[in-house]
């Protein structure tokens, strides 16, 4: 998946993330209050979404074709690969450099390996 979102549609996605399902029309009313956008950006941001296959509009009801955690994912393993040639060990080399584990986050990245390990 390779969907590039911008500062205005990542917010409108979270926003049906946070949401969905939602009627179109209720979509509408949080986009005015959140944005304070008028009906057609809202439904221009949405077409633009779902052309790009992240969400559909079916009879009205909105939902997500992926979920965040698969987006996010698929972008930060975009990054991995882009930033560090693919090198997991080289970000978290890097990502430490800069910011130290507490020893909860070293307890569950050890914990997620051997869950990988064990083919969970």
């Amino acid at each position: 998946m390779d969907v590039e979102l911008g500062e205005v549609q990542a917010r409108f996605a979270e926003l049906v993330w946070e949401n969905e399902p939602v009627a179109s029309g209720e979509l509408v009313k949080l986009c005015e209050r959140a944005f304070s956008w008028k009906k057609p950006t809202t439904y221009t941001v949405l077409r633009k979404l779902c052309e790009k296959g992240l969400f559909q509009n079916e009879n009205g009801v909105v939902t997500s074709r992926v979920s965040r955690e698969k987006f996010y994912a698929a972008k930060s393993e975009k990054f991995v690969e882009e930033s560090f040639s693919g090198s997991l060990p080289a970000f978290i080399a890097a990502f430490v450099s800069r910011k130290s584990l507490s020893d909860e986050d070293a307890r569950e990245i050890a914990e997620m390996i051997e869950a990988y390990r064990k083919g969970e």
